[in-house]
């Protein structure tokens, strides 16, 4: 196996500003039936997650695996000493970005089950795609520990708020309105390692404020 290797900063979440649009749950019973099926396939011979690589983490009891397909970043995170999948968190693309943005933005999503929540496991994670030099962009909607750990990063990842419609990207800055804020249209967006918002802008066709 492959070890990726990259440094954590783990801080504890915090209070946080306006949480954007709340309202996604996971069923226990469901997430552990599609964990179980997951940790199989781990160690299936044959199988695309099957001896795929790690990444090196300061969570001894843990190992996280990693996997690419067709653009998008799976990382596995595996209770060995319990012989269960504690969750996953994929990088996902997103249509609505469009074909020029698509290469720089990934909308991350993750499911942990119960016991391996509010462990800095998501943090590990977001911080290891946020240093490789993705720029995460939010759905339209968020759980409310989605939403506590984003603005938990924001510590030390620059966040602001985009305006995605019509395959369009519009900055609408660090900070947003009531009404703006709850726009389906509007997402959150945290900058990667060595991004800006100008050099996100160029890149990707962004409008900036008024533009």
């Amino acid at each position: 196996m492959t070890a990726l290797t990259f440094p954590l900063q783990l801080t504890p979440w915090a209070g946080f500003r306006l949480e954007l649009r709340i309202d996604v749950k996971h069923r226990p019973d469901e997430l552990d039936t599609e964990l179980e099926t997951l940790y199989r396939r781990l160690y299936r011979p044959g199988d695309s997650l099957h001896g795929i690589a790690t990444i090196a983490t300061n969570f001894p009891e843990l190992v996280f695996r990693y996997r690419e397909a067709d653009g998008e970043h799976y990382v596995y995170v595996e209770d060995v000493a319990r012989r269960r999948l504690a969750g996953y968190t994929v990088f996902n693309r997103l249509i609505e970005v469009g074909r020029r943005a698509d290469p720089y933005l990934r909308a991350p999503h993750s499911k942990y089950a119960t016991p391996y929540q509010r462990r800095g496991i998501s943090t590990a994670v977001y911080e290891w795609g946020l240093g490789r030099g993705f720029c995460l962009i939010s759905g339209a909607r968020q759980s409310t520990g989605a939403n506590a750990l984003w603005h938990a990063l924001a510590r030390r990842h620059e966040l602001g708020y985009l305006d995605v419609r019509d395959k369009t990207l519009r900055y609408l800055g660090r900070e947003v309105d009531r009404k703006a804020h709850d726009d389906l249209h509007t997402r959150m967006i945290l900058l990667g390692k060595e991004w800006s918002i100008e050099r996100l802008a160029a890149l990707t066709g962004m409008r900036l404020g008024g533009d």
